[in-house]
């Protein structure tokens, strides 16, 4: 089994010649001011036989981009719709429209539940979203090695649950920039981070029994963001200093051979 950085949160994993990927995208653009498409992304290398999806934040769930890399008819694994009316899910109504235009296999799915998809056996689990929506993170396993994929989940204390049932393992990818996010409908703003910052990433790898920790969700040459998005000025260098041996800095695009 080997993983790729796509950029941003987005991942790809092989095994037995069939790929997965999670929070894949292509167009940033709700989020990255003055964006080029495709700029600090990279595309996976063949068509995909399924989709994970941490939550529904246009950052991270890409309809488009998913369409154009699945084969047909493959499962798209995400949660559940966000709570409330049309202002509480202000943050995830785009992506559900264009899922649904799209017309994906979707399904939704719970915390703890396991799908066998090609050689991969993803397990969903807990996760808290920064902004109140619905979020989980994934398990993926194949060929004896195991990964963990955190999303931009805020640290939390399901951290032990999840260890307790699947530690140790050979990759996690967390995010890492500390986004302190102020949200047009959550008032009054929050001066607390809605993603983990690099000492609480590295805090959960311990927890997780990691043998690399992987830094992501944010960009090495950090790009202007939409107004009222702030992150942690050197989450690579801050990351490497709190995780010591086990961080692993990949770059956009570079494969991670779990196997070696």
């Amino acid at each position: 089994m080997r993983v790729r950085r796509l950029g941003w949160a987005g991942l790809e994993t092989e095994a037995a010649g069939e790929r997965l990927v999670i929070d894949y995208v292509r167009d940033l653009s709700p989020l990255f001011t003055n964006w080029r498409p495709g700029e600090g992304l990279a595309e996976p290398d063949g068509r995909a036989a399924a989709a994970l999806v941490t939550h529904l934040h246009r950052d991270h769930t890409d309809a488009t981009a998913l369409a154009g890399v699945l084969a047909p008819g493959a499962p798209v694994l995400r949660p559940a719709p966000g709570h409330g009316d049309k202002v509480d899910r202000a943050t995830t109504l785009q992506a559900e429209d264009e899922l649904a235009r799209h017309r994906l296999a979707t399904e939704t799915v719970d915390a703890w539940s396991t799908r066998d998809l090609g050689p991969f056996r993803v397990t969903a689990v807990p996760a808290v979203d920064g902004l109140g929506d619905p979020q989980l993170n994934w398990v993926v396993e194949a060929e004896g090695r195991r990964v963990f994929h955190g999303g931009d989940t805020m640290f939390h204390g399901y951290w032990w649950l999840v260890a307790r049932r699947f530690s140790p393992f050979d990759a996690v990818f967390l995010p890492a920039n500390g986004a302190v996010v102020d949200a047009p409908h959550l008032r009054p703003p929050s001066p607390v981070a809605a993603a983990m910052d690099p000492r609480q990433a590295a805090a959960a790898a311990e927890i997780l029994g990691a043998r690399y920790a992987v830094p992501m969700h944010y960009e090495a040459e950090q790009p202007d963001k939409i107004a009222g998005y702030v992150e942690v000025s050197d989450p690579e260098g801050e990351f490497r200093t709190h995780a010591g041996p086990r961080a692993r800095v990949l770059a956009v695009g570079e494969w991670l051979d779990l196997a070696t």
